[in-house]
């Protein structure tokens, strides 16, 4: 049954808070998720945490009620441990006020190349060198909604940084994500036929003028140094956004985002009866299908 912490010397309350530095996750292979709708997305998507620390007088939101019953009993099974916290204790655990009562404590994802799926034709994001949380999770969420196959990660920030989490609203449990070097990304890819289409601010074609219709990875670079060398001479097409203000880049996430869907848009009116405007669904990760339905529109 869950237990009630009292203190904030207590070792598991300790521990969990080691889960901040990078150092503690790699070697632990263990991080923390936070927030409502991230934890209920964990939980949905299969995910066993290993230990939940809970604050029930702040777990309101009916999902979060949800997920609170749900840890209950796999708490009863013995499947994970559950923690009860007062306001006080749960306040040095949470990093946001609307953190929806609940932490939990949860084994790394599986993020070797193999195990990304591939559609037909195949659909992926790379990112080269992210510096920030909050770009990457916001990638992510972009990538979800994009329905892409997967995102592939080479280097720069952890994809299992709390703030990767929370910055993603939880997608990082929807998204098939891969972490690799750039060297055995590209070289996985290349197995697959799948071309390489990057982001340069000095290449020549428009990113709506580059064919992405096909087996496609779309690869963007760092903010501060743009796609590494390496990237640059792999490149099967090397495209550009472009600015007319005075600003000399794009943020991230943002310029992934004009890609990302640039592709989408492609490959709807690639198919053989595209869908009318604002119409159809995207599925399978990306391979819009007509459903009679409209697709979530902000």
């Amino acid at each position: 049954m869950p237990i009630q912490l009292t203190s904030p010397q207590n070792p598991q309350l300790k521990e969990a808070l080691k889960l901040e530095k990078r150092s503690e996750r790699t070697q632990r292979r263990l991080t923390l998720v936070e927030g409502a709708r991230e934890v209920v997305r964990a939980l949905e998507a299969g995910i066993l945490p290993v230990e939940a620390f809970v604050c029930p007088a702040f777990v309101e939101a009916p999902a979060a009620r949800d997920a609170l019953a749900l840890l209950t009993v796999l708490d009863a099974e013995r499947r994970c441990r559950l923690w009860l916290l007062s306001q006080e204790l749960f306040a040095r655990l949470a990093v946001r006020e609307e953190s929806g009562g609940i932490v939990l404590v949860v084994p790394y994802l599986e993020t070797r190349l193999e195990k990304l799926p591939l559609g037909s034709p195949p659909f992926l994001a790379v990112i080269d060198r992210p510096e920030k949380p909050g770009n990457l999770g916001a990638i992510l969420r972009t990538a979800d909604a994009a329905g892409v196959d997967g995102v592939i990660v080479c280097g720069g920030v952890d994809v299992h940084n709390p703030n990767v989490v929370r910055a993603s609203l939880g997608t990082l449990f929807n998204v098939p994500v891969a972490e690799a070097a750039a060297e055995q990304a590209a070289g996985w890819l290349r197995a697959r036929q799948i071309r390489l289409v990057g982001a340069t601010p000095e290449a020549a074609t428009l990113y709506t003028e580059a064919d992405l219709t096909g087996p496609v990875a779309l690869v963007v670079g760092s903010e501060a140094e743009g796609l590494s060398p390496f990237w640059r001479a792999a490149l099967d097409a090397a495209v550009t956004i472009p600015m007319y203000g005075k600003a000399d880049s794009l943020n991230l996430a943002t310029a992934t985002a004009l890609l990302l869907y640039e592709g989408v848009r492609q490959r709807r009116l690639a198919l053989p009866d595209p869908p009318p405007p604002g119409g159809g669904k995207l599925s399978e990760r990306g391979r819009p299908v007509q459903t009679g339905k409209e697709p979530q529109c902000l």
